[in-house]
């Protein structure tokens, strides 16, 4: 089975844990969501390539967006549709390659997200591909947002996890990736490619982007978002908003466990 073949199976079986992961990790879902709406406004047209189970799509939708999910597992496309019914939501959907998208036009949309297909591409040809398909689709002017996984994320979840897994042979490999300060392509949650902060934007360089942002997506909060998410809708707030104010900051990259690039497609 290749790299690709295994990542669609895993998102075909764990299409409930995908759904409900936002949930568990909403700091960086509420800060995701408002550098989105930022740019993304009602009646703007959006490809969300590699949307899952479609919590960022519903969630456009809902705000009135036309809204296209593009997705490598069916399972998660077929979800995303039946909940969009549930709600009441317009949605398309449709399984897709992101390398390869024959089924959408040239120059379709306001917007593309490509908030997940990074996390697996362990060929850098394969993710020069992808983006220069998330820009053939999408309009002059148009944003693209791209997230990618930290190099540094192992070492965040397994302090949070269990710490004890540092004696562990694999884990405490995987572990090293602080120490050599190195990518990590391999297989961790499924097959995996985690970037270092200091290499998304030269990584963008190549193509014809204008940079809006770099941002951390969890800010300074992910080693504490457990116990955030406890407090109040007030508290939680006002930590979002300190958290929004400083997520830009160079220093502060390497907190990450998810780091949004923002760019603007040039003529």
């Amino acid at each position: 089975m290749d790299s690709i073949e295994i990542v669609r199976k895993f998102y075909d079986e764990t299409v409930n844990y995908e759904w409900k992961r936002l949930d568990r990790h909403q700091v960086e879902y509420e800060l995701s969501k408002r550098y989105i709406t930022r740019y993304v406004k009602p009646n703007d047209k959006v490809c969300d390539l590699g949307g899952g189970p479609g919590k960022y799509s519903l969630y456009l939708s809902q705000i009135g967006c036309q809204v296209t999910l593009a997705d490598l597992s069916q399972n998660n496309v077929d979800f995303a549709l039946n909940k969009a019914r549930e709600l009441g939501l317009p949605l398309n959907g449709l399984r897709a390659d992101c390398r390869h998208l024959p089924a959408i036009e040239d120059e379709q949309y306001d917007h593309v997200l490509c908030m997940g297909p990074m996390y697996h591409l362990k060929d850098e040809c394969d993710r020069i591909t992808t983006i220069n398909e998330c820009l053939r689709i999408l309009k002059p002017n148009g944003t693209l947002f791209v997230a990618f996984v930290s190099s540094y994320s192992f070492v965040w979840d397994y302090l949070i996890q269990d710490p004890s897994m540092i004696l562990n042979e694999e884990k405490r490999s995987q572990l090293n990736a602080i120490v050599d300060d190195a990518n990590f392509t391999g297989h961790g949650f499924s097959e995996n490619f985690f970037i270092r902060p200091r290499d998304v934007l030269p990584f963008f360089q190549p193509f014809h982007l204008e940079k809006l942002h770099l941002l951390n997506c969890e800010s300074f909060l992910y080693l504490r978002e457990a116990e955030l998410l406890s407090q109040s809708h007030e508290v939680v707030s006002a930590w979002l908003d300190l958290a929004e104010q400083v997520c830009e900051r160079e220093d502060l990259l390497s907190l990450a466990e998810h780091l949004m690039y923002i760019g603007r497609k040039q003529e």
